[in-house]
This record gives structure tokens, C-alpha cells and sequence, in this order.
């Protein structure tokens, strides 16, 4: 697993498998339902197996863990 994360758009992407893996969909997740916050989005990406490759979170400096946001 690794990670990158790009302060200008302030976007965070976790990658779960390897870079080989083509998005076939992609699911929006509010994160509202979990916090009641209005701003950011989560993303979770899928394969055409069905398999979750991904996950990209908008408004990252709010919503994710301060290590990830790094950006290697």
C-alpha cells in the first residue's frame, strides 16, 4: 500500500493494489453520514473484478490521518 497526496488540490489517494489496477468504478462516499461536516468527499475506487484498488479522499486535511498527508 502507499499513498500520495497533492496540497494544491489538497487530494489524497491510497493505493491498495498494485499500480496495474484499471479503475472500472468508482463509488462517491459523503462523508457527512460519519461526521456531519458539509465539505470533502471520499472516493472509493473498484476494478472490473470488483476489487477495492483505491481510495481517494477530497478536502484531505480535514479528513485524513495527518501521516498520510505527507505525500511520498
Amino acid at each position: 500500500m502507499r499513498s500520495t497526496y497533492d496540497r494544491r488540490s489538497d487530494a489524497l489517494y491510497i493505493y491498495l493494489a498494485d499500480e496495474g489496477g484499471k479503475v472500472s468504478k468508482t463509488y462517491p462516499c459523503d462523508p457527512r453520514e460519519v461526521n456531519g461536516e458539509v465539505n470533502g468527499e471520499i472516493n472509493l475506487d473498484f476494478d472490473a473484478s470488483g476489487r477495492l484498488i483505491g481510495i481517494e479522499v477530497l478536502e484531505a486535511s480535514r479528513l485524513a490521518p495527518r501521516p498520510l498527508l505527507k505525500g511520498r
